[in-house]
């Protein structure tokens, strides 16, 4: 993996999130979770360039985030569908995720784990969290169709600054 400068990312995000996913990595090198995601943006906002995420709070890597000032998106490649697929479904409170896909943490300076597959990675430092909320939804259809009976709770969006960024 080699560093690349912020300002030359040029990815079409909207294919790489929503086609690609991404996996949301957050914790220490001693302990930490990753999960797949598929709904987020890359931008700018403050100022800064940044990504925003959401996560629900039933999901494990939600008390990573929780806890740590950083989280890491890694993008696997299409190539790699079978690894977001296991990081999507299986809960880390009972799967070794990165025993059950061979998934190969690399750490960043500031001890933040990434992927050896990724073929391109960003490191985030949190500026911004809160849960959405029922009554902000102006479509209300939305809270229906993705938080109704059977869905789990209003996801938390975060958003973070890219302090880092590598490509393969």
């Amino acid at each position: 993996m080699r560093s690349i400068a912020i300002k030359d990312l040029n990815e079409n995000f909207f294919e790489t999130i929503g086609k690609e996913w991404m996996l949301v990595t957050a914790g220490t090198k001693e302990h930490f979770n990753t999960m797949t995601a598929s709904w987020g943006g890359i931008g700018w906002l403050w100022n800064k360039p940044v990504v925003f995420v959401f996560i629900r709070p039933e999901r494990y890597t939600f008390e990573f985030t929780e806890k740590n000032d950083y989280f890491t998106l890694s993008f696997l490649g299409e190539e790699n569908k079978a690894i977001h697929k296991v990081c999507g479904s299986k809960s880390g409170r009972e799967v070794d995720k990165v025993k059950e896909t061979g998934l190969k943490p690399v750490y960043t300076e500031k001890g933040n784990v990434l992927f050896e597959q990724g073929r391109l990675s960003l490191e985030c430092r949190k500026l911004y969290s809160d849960t959405l909320k029922e009554g902000s939804f102006v479509d209300a259809s939305m809270l229906q169709q993705w938080y109704g009976e059977g869905h789990g709770g209003l996801h938390h969006v975060y958003v973070a600054e890219i302090v880092g960024a590598w490509v393969k």
